[in-house]
């Protein structure tokens, strides 16, 4: 298809994110994201272990739990913190965290399966998966949950 004269081409996925990646916000904006997730990492482990030991709970039950109660400290801190220049109807936003949540929830129970599976330790499998389901949690909220509408 011929483009019509004096039109200006859309940037290429990789010329966006190429611009993306020079943006100093967008670094900060990430250094922000892993140290709240650091926090619900810790909440995360913590609540796990807890309801896995002390409550006696399946390891899936104990992964939804701590999934919920980190879920909670990640959206506060990320809604008030992180993104904080973003911020949207609570409501609004929050819906679409929790389904990016529950993305990413799916991923890490996969993962937490197979793991666990493959003969690595509940606690061990639960903080490796949680690891490797990082970036696609940043990147939902990032693009989708805490999107600023132009």
């Amino acid at each position: 298809m011929d483009q019509q004269p004096g039109a200006v081409a859309a940037p290429t996925l990789r010329a966006r994110a190429t611009e993306a990646l020079r943006r100093r916000r967008n670094w900060e904006q990430l250094v922000k994201f892993c140290i709240v997730g650091a926090s619900g990492y810790v909440v995360n482990l913590a609540v796990y272990a807890l309801l896995l030991n002390w409550a006696n709970l399946h390891y899936t039950l104990a992964a939804t739990g701590s999934f919920l109660v980190a879920v909670a400290n990640n959206y506060t801190w990320n809604r008030v913190w992180t993104f904080r220049h973003q911020r949207g109807h609570v409501g609004y936003q929050g819906l679409r965290f929790l389904i990016v949540s529950l993305i990413v929830y799916a991923a890490n129970l996969g993962l937490l399966t197979l793991f666990v599976a493959a003969g690595l330790g509940k606690i061990v499998s639960q903080a490796i998966a949680i690891v490797l389901v990082t970036p696609l949690n940043f990147l939902g909220n990032k693009l989708w949950s805490f999107r600023r509408r132009h």
